[in-house]
């Protein structure tokens, strides 16, 4: 049963990377595509490509993912677990993917494995959890708000007496180079989380001693993320290039230098698995103030903030109902 389990984690954290590629490929080109700088089929290409590169160069957040967030005996019931919170990240993609809402499936995976070990004996390593998610998901958006916002300002300032054509033009070419640099920092962020997973359920099954990712493990979360964000995400996309904020190409390049800055400092940086979808969004949010405050559609933001606060608990929820399910099988 070990190596069944094994193998049954294994196919569903790649289903969960997968549906992270298509649940966040919005983020790496909502804008681009809103700005007519990407075709739909073009930027989804180049998001595929760039998270696939991404996914393969650095393995910190994965870590964080394997021994930060719970301490799991080795034996059946730990592969349990790490089912029930692969169930638990996985339902609530699917969900918030349905309704258009962009929520963060870093944190519906976090979320998964809390719920699941608080339903089982294994314990929580609360700390690591305060301070390797709660805590970078508070602040990664709010460095996203203010970054979008000052990098706006510099735009608009250093393009001030432009021929306003031109430097659309322009910015619309460079958003070809802003959005690959997002889609990359998407991939560095959200494949490594999956490839922690697997390694958890290596080292708990007895097939692996260390945390240290496997090559083998590298290489097939970044196809399945890279397949899944191919595969696209039009709903989120909908919301996130046009009914926060009407994107310009400056904001558009704004918002993404802007969260693929953030992207890269947290995962080389502090390891942390923090939010693609929370860092974008707030970024679009920042640019778009800068034009003016009423700007902003602030209702559709405080929704997509509910989905935030949500997530945590939700996926909890579904994935300690599962470990129920799973104990009985």
């Amino acid at each position: 049963m070990p190596t069944a389990g094994l193998v049954l984690v294994v196919v569903l954290a790649l289903a969960f990377d997968f549906t992270n590629g298509f649940h966040d490929a919005a983020n790496a080109i909502a804008s681009a595509v809103s700005t007519r700088a990407l075709t739909l089929r073009g930027a989804l290409a180049l998001a595929a490509v760039m998270n696939l590169v991404g996914a393969l160069l650095g393995t910190g957040v994965a870590v964080t993912i394997a021994s930060g967030v719970i301490d799991t005996p080795m034996g059946e019931d730990a592969l349990h677990v790490v089912i029930a919170a692969l169930v638990g990240a996985i339902t609530w993609n699917l969900v918030t993917w349905y309704f258009g809402l962009p929520s963060s499936s870093s944190h519906a995976l976090v979320g998964g494995l809390v719920g699941a070990a608080l339903a089982s004996t294994t314990r929580v390593h609360w700390s690591g959890v305060l301070e390797k998610v709660v805590v970078p998901m508070i602040i990664s958006p709010v460095i996203g708000l203010v970054l979008g916002y000052g990098v706006m300002t510099a735009i608009r300032w250093a393009f001030r007496d432009a021929n306003a054509h031109r430097a659309s033009r322009l910015m619309r070419r460079a958003q070809v180079f802003s959005a690959a640099g997002l889609a990359l920092g998407h991939g560095l962020q959200d494949a490594q989380k999956s490839m922690g997973v697997i390694v958890l359920a290596l080292v708990v099954s007895g097939h692996q001693a260390d945390y240290g990712v496997p090559l083998w493990v590298v290489l097939a979360c970044a196809l399945a993320l890279s397949a899944g964000t191919y595969s696209g995400g039009l709903r989120i996309m909908r919301t996130l290039g046009r009914r926060i904020f009407h994107l310009t190409p400056p904001h558009g390049f704004a918002a993404e230098v802007s969260a693929a800055s953030v992207l890269y400092l947290t995962a080389f940086a502090f390891h942390a698995p923090v939010s693609t979808t929370h860092v974008i969004t707030s970024a679009v949010m920042g640019v778009g103030a800068t034009t003016r405050r009423s700007a902003v559609r602030w209702s559709v933001a405080a929704d997509i903030a509910k989905g935030w606060v949500l997530t945590l608990p939700a996926a909890a929820v579904v994935a300690a109902a599962a470990y129920g399910v799973v104990g009985l099988v």
